[in-house]
């Protein structure tokens, strides 16, 4: 990292790095709880951005203080179990990523501060009081920006030509959805496209959901953001290939994983944010006073080979304002 961004990203926090030397004298290992909806090989990038700066911060695994993982490896059902788990063990702080882990945790504490990585609509949602003052024990980072889903299906329309039909996989057992998908709908009207919902909350659901995709043969197709349905994504980005269907998609690693195009927040960003609200935690901050915050960063990735592939050639313009373009 630049040292500019390194500067500016830890913001507020700088002002507790003498504090650090104090904490750790007195000899006390916090310990994190951290509630993950996929697992640890597929959230390595955010792990690795999270840990690092609490590392910089002055937090070293194994020495002030010790992570406690609990993955629910893409089933939702195991979340609230999992979330009892850590707070059994009694940790000092639980870290989550997503509307329904967040709410499991919360569910199965009140005491205990929880920060969230991701989560749409919060105040909505029930997690937090206001944006400004979260209340209760929870605050966080949220990935509903208010005109995300119109940019995500207008820059898809711009890069496939006669875009009209556009299938939509969702999982309607994700609180998220009741943000992301109106925001679809209203995308869709404004640019004459129509739309087909395909609702995937299990496993099981999946094969059924390729199926109804494919037999109504889109122009397209958009999965909008949910930590399930990024816990299958191979299966997701091989079904796209498989069928020639080109893809939005509201994750970097559908598109490293072979997906045409991503357009989100930054979870890098995300994550360091986290990392630096957990160390305000740490040093007696209460999640009550501390701001959720909307999201700073967005990324357009778009994978070059893939376009190739469908026989799409990506406009200058896009090229232009993408992020990253993977060959």
């Amino acid at each position: 990292m630049r040292r500019r961004e390194f500067i500016s990203l830890l913001g507020g926090a700088a002002a507790a790095w003498p504090l650090s030397a104090g904490a750790q004298q007195t000899g006390k290992v916090s310990r994190i709880g951290y509630l993950g909806a996929s697992s640890a090989s597929l959230e390595r990038r955010n792990l690795d951005a999270f840990r690092q700066t609490l590392r910089d911060l002055g937090h070293i695994e194994g020495e002030n203080i010790n992570l406690e993982y609990r993955w629910a490896d893409g089933d939702d059902s195991r979340l609230p179990g999992l979330a009892f788990d850590l707070v059994h063990l009694k940790v000092d702080v639980i870290v989550t990523v997503g509307t329904p882990g967040t709410l499991a945790a919360k569910q199965a504490t009140n005491t205990i501060p929880i920060v969230f990585a991701s989560s749409a609509d919060p105040v909505k949602n029930g997690l937090v009081a206001s944006y400004a003052r979260p209340g209760g024990n929870v605050t966080g980072f949220t990935v509903l920006a208010t005109e995300l889903e119109g940019k995500r299906l207008q820059t898809l329309k711009d890069l496939v030509p006669g875009l009209s039909r556009v299938a939509v996989m969702l999982n309607s057992a994700n609180p998220a959805v009741v943000g992301f998908y109106p925001q679809t709908q209203a995308a869709a009207a404004a640019l004459g496209v129509t739309l087909q919902p395909v609702d995937v909350r299990r496993m099981d659901d999946l094969e059924r959901a390729f199926s109804t995709i494919g037999g109504a043969r889109p122009d397209a197709f958009v999965v909008l953001a949910d930590r399930f349905l990024f816990a299958h994504r191979k299966e997701i980005v091989a079904f796209a290939a498989a069928s020639r269907l080109p893809g939005m998609y509201p994750y970097r690693e559908y598109v490293t994983a072979g997906g045409l195009l991503s357009y989100a927040p930054s979870d890098i960003d995300q994550f360091r944010r986290t990392a630096i609200y957990v160390d305000k935690i740490l040093r007696g901050a209460k999640p009550a006073e501390l701001p959720v915050q909307d999201p700073t960063k967005y990324e357009l990735v778009i994978n070059l080979n893939t376009a190739k592939a469908l026989g799409l050639e990506v406009p200058f313009h896009i090229q232009q304002v993408a992020d990253e373009m993977i060959e």
